[in-house]
């Protein structure tokens, strides 16, 4: 039986938090019913997904890359830097990767980059599932330290409610600073003094 595991992130575009990815290599014989990109399906699916995917899955691993990482390597290089973390973690080594977008972490595994990949493949569907939940439950954690700033409810994205945020209570250790409405805030901050 060959081992295909699918890889997908999340929470690239956002201005706070980590990007997270996970890595899945599903189980052929306990199909899940379901699977979608997890941006089509609500929170309250893709928690019920998330439990029977660790439940039923061979192997899984989430990982991250963190708003300092995304400030130092940029966006689409931390992305690919929790893939690689992700696929490092498993624990059983898949004879292949399958991966949502354009490109593929370098990793020495057989891979292939599919666009639209969390729609297509069950395996990278469950990543994408995992990754999603696994953020969301770090943007819940970082509301719980900045309330102020409505992470419960943006998860980090550039709301309205986000950016009048950043107007009003500046920036935390959290937000990247190489993201531009972060970065305008940090210049503001500088010419005011």
């Amino acid at each position: 039986m060959r081992l295909i595991c699918g890889v997908d992130e999340a929470g690239r575009g956002p201005l706070a938090g980590a990007v997270y990815a996970a890595a899945v290599i599903l189980d052929p014989n306990k199909p899940i019913v379901g699977l979608n990109d997890s941006k089509k399906l609500s929170a309250k699916r893709r928690d019920a997904l998330e439990v029977l995917i660790k439940e039923h899955a061979l192997a899984y691993a989430v990982s991250f890359a963190t708003a300092a990482e995304i400030d130092e390597i940029n966006i689409l290089q931390a992305s690919m830097l929790a893939m690689r973390r992700a696929i490092e973690a498993l624990a059983i080594q898949p004879d292949e990767v399958l991966v949502d977008g354009l490109h593929c972490p370098a990793t020495k595994l057989p891979s292939r980059a599919i666009v639209q990949g969390d729609a297509l493949e069950p395996c990278i569907s469950a990543a994408s599932i995992l990754a999603k939940t696994a953020r969301d439950r770090e943007l819940m954690r970082l509301h719980a330290l900045y309330p102020q700033y409505g992470f419960d409810q943006h998860k980090g994205y550039p709301t309205a409610a986000h950016r009048a945020a950043l107007v009003r209570f500046g920036i935390t250790p959290e937000h990247r600073l190489s993201y531009a409405p972060v970065k305008k805030i940090v210049q503001q901050v500088e010419i005011d003094f």
